[in-house]
């Protein structure tokens, strides 16, 4: 199962189409830490993060994992060991809060782009997450509410992001 973003404002699975956005600046090859495009190229898809307090665990095959207060991802390139990865917040190191006042990463999934071994400089934080307006993103893909946990009944663990 592939999920494709054809164009800015579309994502596919299958026959389905969902109207969504991605980065401000389009989408590339040659990504950048804070260029605000998302980059193109076929990804693995990690966990669904989702928080607790805003909803029921939705149905998916996906490991589900509750965003909790201390949470964050790692987008500062002075901490090699940590960048591009979940961790424990720590107050020194830059990086993306999980559980914000506002509803974006109400569920979110990170997308495997620069992941395994991931190299300092070249982008972090590529999130599948939830926008209620459809503004460009910093380099994420962001679909509606509705149309998210559609998209979470429809993918598998193994399921790929292809992003032209």
């Amino acid at each position: 199962m592939t999920i494709s973003i054809k164009n800015k404002h579309t994502l596919q699975i299958d026959e389905f189409k969902f109207k969504c956005c991605i980065g401000k600046k389009g989408s590339t090859n040659r990504k950048k830490e804070g260029d605000k495009k998302t980059p193109k190229g076929t990804f693995g898809i990690e966990n669904l993060y989702f928080r607790k307090d805003r909803m029921n665990k939705p149905f998916t095959s996906l490991k589900c994992i509750q965003i909790k207060k201390n949470m964050g991802w790692c987008d500062d390139t002075r901490f090699p060991e940590k960048y591009n990865k979940l961790f424990k917040i720590q107050k020194n190191i830059k990086h993306e809060k999980l559980k914000r006042k506002d509803n974006k990463y109400d569920l979110l999934i990170p997308i495997k782009y620069n992941f395994k071994k991931p190299v300092i400089g070249l982008g972090s934080c590529i999130f599948i997450h939830l926008t209620k307006n459809y503004y460009p993103t910093a380099g994420c893909i962001a679909l509606k509410k509705k149309d998210f946990l559609i998209l979470l009944k429809l993918i598998k663990k193994n399921s790929k992001i292809k992003i032209f």
